[in-house]
């Protein structure tokens, strides 16, 4: 049954619109005032309103506006009744955002006829949005699957295609080498003669490379400077030598593009599957230690991952002591980050953010101790005391009536981790702050590692209240069809997309159907980074409902972000 809400503050007419109404085989609510009202269509999302303008306290356009503020009412069919003709109030209805009007008195064929106009160009709009989220779906795969440059898979179809090679493994006589190339000194040709030509270098690479590796090799740039190589599968190291000096011989040879002749000094990274590691995010993460490794000792050289690799960096494993100290000290400080609202320009919320004060050598970067962190498993005691920081902050700034939700991240380790639901939920009730309070934010990877365990927990989180965004959208590995899988309020956007988005005409693109297909899946965006007036700019024109970045404020102390909070009011 079609659900109907009115809004009505004259008892009889209420009664008699509610009756009628009911008796055409319509699910009817009613509300006795306009506070009720808004309450109701957040909670019931009925599939049209009709409300009275004139009502006490709060009146139909009060009503009229502050559904359209929020984006999971805005769509509603909304239908006014009043006795008043004048042209001026219905104009301001329609700029409001109303859909029709009905001047008391009205007969009930007047009324039946409004309702079902709305509902069927409603539900037209759906039909539409869906064919377009559809539209948007099958490209941005194109998208995501491929590397705009080159034309390559990328590192999310590099995990398909090793996970099928996996599954076709005989391990007893075989195993998978993954080989990360890094060109040592791209970054100084970028600097010195623009991005155009490092990507036209880029592609005589890939294509010297497709000459040197064999038709079911995976070739995938990781990035500006790396690229990955799969080979199907080796026998033994000697035969991935043969492959890797192959390269190094063709990198031997200038490349000639525009006038210029570059030699590439490059450093190879190789690990193999299962020796150093049964997952591809680890396989990954060590070939590009073993790379590090090798370029610190020659060019155009190679090293194999080693378990002794990874315990030479000194610097790392200080560092690594110092924080088991910082989180037992708490040498900690958490900066927020203002979420704010495009239309309005109001603070809607924050991103806690943690900073590491050393007492020693001061400020150190989350860059430099959260990869530590994750690695040594110290993500999950940094998590809690992060949680239980910013949940305290919440109730201090609620005791000075100051209500926002805050966003806080979780870790994969953490998100992974027994007892999760019931770690947070202690917190809550030592610091005696709501559920919807608090957002958690999740990365792709976080949630693909174990979808069904993923889609238990997240569903858990959500029936307790807490607000659920997927952060760091399109950088991850995830498959599409996770967001209709998993129970998210939000997608956040990340920076790289964001970045000079009103000259790449490639980024504009795929924000503008990531903005579009969230909307037709019932999310709201989040745009992170966004640090210019033309960023701004493109994504309020394009609907983005929310953005945080340096154009409104970086990440500030609690003094400084509550003075922000009370002068966007």
């Amino acid at each position: 049954m079609t659900k109907i809400l009115v809004i009505e503050d004259e008892r009889i007419l209420r009664k008699s619109l509610v009756r009628l109404l009911s008796a055409e085989g319509f699910d009817v609510i009613s509300a006795e005032n306009g506070r009720i009202g808004i309450e109701l269509a957040n909670k019931e999302s009925p599939k049209l309103i009709l409300c009275d303008l004139m009502m006490p306290e709060v009146d139909g356009y009060q009503v009229l506006s502050q559904l359209q503020e929020n984006p999971d009412t805005a769509m509603i069919p909304f239908i006014c009744l009043t006795a008043q003709e004048e042209r001026a109030v219905l104009r301001q209805v329609m700029e409001l955002g109303g859909n029709d009007f009905l001047t008391k008195p009205f007969t009930r064929i007047e009324l039946l006829r409004a309702i079902n106009t709305q509902l069927s160009k409603h539900q037209r709009i759906i039909k539409d949005q869906k064919q377009a989220v559809e539209e948007v779906i099958v490209n941005l795969t194109n998208q995501v699957y491929y590397d705009g440059l080159t034309n390559l898979p990328n590192r999310i179809l590099l995990r398909d295609r090793f996970e099928k090679l996996v599954k076709q493994l005989n391990p007893n006589q075989a195993c998978i080498p993954l080989i990360i190339i890094t060109l040592n000194q791209l970054e100084r040709l970028t600097e010195g003669l623009g991005l155009d030509y490092v990507d036209l270098l880029f592609e005589t690479l890939i294509e010297r490379i497709n000459h040197q590796i064999g038709a079911n090799d995976t070739i995938v740039r990781l990035n500006n400077e790396q690229v990955i190589l799969i080979h199907p599968s080796i026998k033994n190291k000697e035969e991935i030598i043969k492959i890797v000096q192959t390269i190094i011989e063709s990198f031997n040879q200038p490349f000639t593009l525009v006038g210029y002749q570059v030699i590439l000094n490059t450093s190879i990274g190789i690990s193999l599957y299962p020796d150093h590691g049964t997952d591809f995010d680890t396989l990954l993460k060590n070939a590009n230690i073993a790379a590090h490794q090798g370029k610190q000792k020659k060019q155009n050289g190679y090293e194999f991952y080693s378990d002794a690799i990874a315990v030479k960096s000194k610097d790392r494993l200080l560092l690594e002591i110092d924080l088991r100290q910082a989180i037992q000290e708490n040498q900690f400080e958490m900066y927020y980050q203002p979420q704010v609202n495009l239309k309005t320009r109001k603070i809607i919320g924050a991103e806690a953010l943690i900073r590491w004060q050393h007492p020693e050598k001061g400020r150190i970067s989350p860059v430099d101790f959260i990869p530590i962190a994750e690695e040594t498993g110290l993500i999950i005691d940094l998590d809690q005391l992060v949680l239980k920081t910013v949940c305290e902050q919440i109730k201090q700034w609620q005791n000075n009536n100051m209500f926002l939700p805050i966003s806080v991240n979780l870790s994969g380790l953490q998100f992974s981790r027994k007892g999760l639901v019931k770690q947070i939920l202690k917190i809550l009730e030592e610091t005696q702050i709501d559920a919807h309070y608090l957002d958690l934010e999740l990365t792709e990877s976080a949630v693909v590692q174990n979808p069904e365990l993923a889609e238990q927990i997240l569903n858990d989180l959500k029936k307790l209240g807490f607000k659920l965004s997927l952060d760091d959208f399109g950088t991850g590995y995830s498959s599409l069809s996770y967001l209709h899988q998993f129970p998210f309020d939000k997608l956040k956007i990340d920076r790289c997309f964001v970045a000079d988005i009103s000259n790449n005409s490639r980024n504009a693109a795929i924000i503008t159907g990531t903005i579009l297909m969230a909307h037709g899946l019932s999310l709201k965006v989040v745009a992170e980074g966004v640090e210019t007036d033309a960023e701004a700019q493109f994504l309020e024109d394009n609907n983005c409902d929310a953005i945080q970045g340096y154009w409104y404020s970086p990440p500030v102390t609690v003094e400084e972000f509550e003075t922000l909070f009370q002068d966007s009011k």
